[in-house]
């Protein structure tokens, strides 16, 4: 069994010192103890926001300072931090990445956002990841993306591949495109058999016409199948909304829908590989 926290806040452009008392007094509020394994997932760019022109004066060298204050609240609370991306800096190069924190307050692993999204002009100010974002929650094999990847099916499904039971997601998402949101969000669930554990951030991002009202709607995901909610919804926050989302997930429903569930379509998608790799292209 593992325990999930999503919180979803309002993220304050440019200002660290306010989000991280904002972050800090979520978890104070709200987190109980549990006998559980728990993660906390916080939103996209949970420290500054998208200031993407100031990130030369805002980004965080290396997301050190970011890790340091999670590892902090990580030892305080006997948590896992499980993604929420910040503006870190390397090399004269600026990334979205997100940052794994075990319960000892120890960095285990980061991830850089693979795909940039226009709309909001991060590939003019930020540098692509070039790898994955995996790694053992204690037992749990699991994995953090960022926000526009989840729209990258074969992404997702390199994850399911390489044993991903929980896949968390932190995000910064328009409240007009909620409904691509949800169904890709869902997809990624039902396609993959996993869990999907997404944070998104709330309020108003007026300096971003494309994000000038956020959805928020954090939400726990889950196969459609017998064996779990009948809509694929295990808990879900309100939209725009400041608050925690808390739920228990249990992984060995996960395991035994993969190899005994109604359905199989990660291990029969064994044969579209198959298939695809005997494809040949006839040129008329």
């Amino acid at each position: 069994m593992l325990r999930v926290g999503i919180v979803q806040i309002d993220i304050r452009v440019g200002d660290r010192e306010a989000n991280r008392r904002n972050l800090e007094a979520h978890l104070e509020r709200s987190l109980t103890p549990s006998e559980h394994p728990t993660a906390i997932v916080i939103p996209e760019i949970w420290d500054v926001g998208y200031d993407l022109e100031r990130a030369k004066t805002v980004a965080d060298p290396e997301g050190r300072s970011a890790a340091e204050f999670l590892g902090e609240l990580a030892r305080k609370y006997d948590v896992w931090f499980t993604g929420g991306s910040v503006l870190a800096s390397s090399g004269g190069k600026f990334f979205n990445r997100a940052q794994v924190v075990n319960p000892s307050g120890e960095l285990v692993t980061q991830y850089d956002k693979v795909h940039l999204i226009r709309l909001m002009d991060e590939h003019l100010h930020i540098t692509p990841g070039s790898g994955l974002g995996l790694f053992d929650l204690g037992e749990t094999k699991a994995g953090c993306v960022v926000c526009y990847d989840i729209r990258f099916c074969e992404l997702l499904r390199t994850y399911a591949l390489k044993g991903t039971e929980v896949l968390f997601v932190s995000a910064e998402w328009p409240l007009v495109r909620a409904a691509h949101w949800r169904a890709l969000t869902i997809a990624r669930a039902i396609e993959n058999q996993m869990y999907v554990v997404h944070a998104c951030t709330v309020g108003s991002l007026p300096m971003v016409p494309a994000v000038s009202l956020n959805y928020g709607a954090a939400s726990i995901l889950t196969p459609s199948d017998f064996a779990f909610s009948r809509d694929g919804v295990l808990a879900e926050g309100n939209h725009n909304q400041e608050m925690m989302v808390i739920g228990d997930l249990n992984l060995e429903t996960i395991a035994d829908s993969r190899y005994n569930g109604s359905v199989l379509p990660l291990r029969d998608s064994e044969h579209t590989a198959d298939v695809a790799s005997r494809t040949e292209v006839v040129t008329l």
